[in-house]
């Protein structure tokens, strides 16, 4: 039996703004394992740091969000992805969690309550991995 760990989170956006709001309200929940990136090919290619859980912007270059998730998907599909985009394309929200992405969560006035609303959902699907609460 896995001994449950807090996660170690991937930030990917090229907004430093985002990136580091993000991170933030992650250290705010009391994760503090976060590696932060400002494209999908480096978090590609830092895959080998384990991450458990990834936000990725959809909007970035050379890979947008959903080329980003396809290519992680085939390297390791245990890692929960959750796309965080301004876009409010429903179809960009659809082809996401057809991709393998967790969630899809649209920037704006709420979107730290829908990432928090998002991890809630994850750990109440996964064993290996827990709040910090549960840690203690």
């Amino acid at each position: 039996m896995q001994t449950p760990k807090l996660p170690k989170f991937f930030i990917v956006d090229d907004d430093p703004f985002c990136r580091m709001r993000y991170s933030q309200h992650l250290k705010n929940l009391g994760f503090k394992d976060n590696i932060l990136f400002d494209n999908g090919l480096d978090c590609i290619n830092k895959l080998n740091l384990q991450p458990d859980i990834i936000f990725l912007d959809y909007d970035m270059r050379p890979y947008n969000g959903l080329e980003v998730i396809e290519k992680i998907n085939r390297l390791n599909p245990d890692i929960y992805l959750i796309l965080i985009s301004g876009q409010r394309d429903m179809q960009i929200a659809i082809n996401a969690l057809k991709s393998g992405a967790f969630d899809y969560v649209i920037k704006g006035e709420d979107d730290l309550d829908k990432i928090s609303s998002s991890l809630q959902k994850m750990f109440s699907k996964t064993k290996h991995l827990t709040r910090l609460s549960e840690v203690n």
